[in-house]
């Protein structure tokens, strides 16, 4: 999805860069998204992420209900359940741990699906790398273990947000599965946002931060990784997306100081390592940021 008419600009950057670049975005907004916590907890800040995301992809895509069936509604819906439940859990994560390690322990989803009816021995060689990394950082005690296993739900449902996903592409035509669904992601948000939230989801500046979140977390990432799509084999841009815990981690440490001891980059470097093998070694769809 292009934001907007001309796709010059984008043609001029190369494609792994556009991924990059997305990649960053997700992170960078996911970072910006914990300093809304304190103000509206991570129910309110999710579902002011996903409204104002729904609001400017149903603008751009303006899909039309009554021209879908009530078979490809249900599909959207559950699409948009997923998305839901996906960034509900990892944003509940982020409050209780950091940022590199969520996103490293949710990419166990997405590494999951890559993984599924592998034949190959080395294949188990990758899943070993990962469970080694998931072991290292899911050490933890306190607060933090509800943290670890709310970041590994999450992945659950991103490796269903795949699955979806590949469905709803095959169903809709441009990104109206996708603004469908995110309209309809928004509905089981309400009530734990306005419980978090509560009268300051109406304030103007958590707001216009919230739009900002759902800016960098969503409708920028989706438009550069479509246009990289056209562009790039999806092994190559597998590869790519592996870089994400990485990327995660970084984006922790420069945007809110998050910092991490040498054993969660050793764990992060194992899941990174292994999710760029599976997705060399994998023959279905490339893992897609949510």
């Amino acid at each position: 999805m292009a934001i907007a008419g001309d796709r010059s600009s984008f043609n001029r950057v190369p494609a792994p860069g556009l991924v990059l670049v997305g990649i960053a975005s997700v992170q960078v907004g996911a970072a910006f998204a914990t300093k809304l916590f304190v103000h509206l907890g991570p129910g309110g800040t999710v579902l002011v992420r996903v409204l104002f995301a729904a609001l400017v992809l149903c603008a751009i895509w303006r899909p039309r209900i009554r021209a879908h069936t009530a078979r490809e509604l249900r599909l959207a819906a559950l699409f948009g359940l997923a998305l839901a439940l996906m960034n509900f859990t990892f944003y509940e994560a982020l409050d209780r741990i950091h940022l590199g390690i969520a996103v490293t322990l949710e990419f166990v989803g997405p590494l999951g699906v890559a993984l599924v009816g592998s034949r190959t021995r080395v294949d188990v060689l990758w899943a070993l790398f990962a469970a080694a990394g998931v072991a290292l950082l899911g050490g933890v005690g306190g607060a933090q273990v509800t943290g670890v296993v709310l970041a590994l739900t999450a992945g659950g449902f991103w490796a269903a947000y795949i699955l979806l996903n590949a469905r709803v592409g095959r169903t809709f035509s441009g990104g109206d599965g996708l603004a469908i669904a995110m309209a309809i992601g928004t509905v089981p948000l309400i009530g734990p946002g306005i419980a978090d939230g509560g009268s300051n989801l109406l304030h103007p500046a958590y707001l216009a931060a919230g739009f900002a979140v759902a800016l960098l977390s969503s409708v920028v990432p989706y438009s550069l990784e479509l246009e990289a799509l056209r562009r790039l084999r999806p092994h190559v841009f597998g590869v790519l997306m592996s870089l994400e815990p990485a990327m995660a981690a970084l984006a922790g440490l420069v945007v809110i100081g998050q910092g991490l001891s040498a054993l969660d980059v050793l764990a992060i470097a194992l899941v990174v390592i292994a999710s760029t093998g599976a997705t060399l070694g994998a023959r279905g769809p490339a893992p897609v940021d949510a």
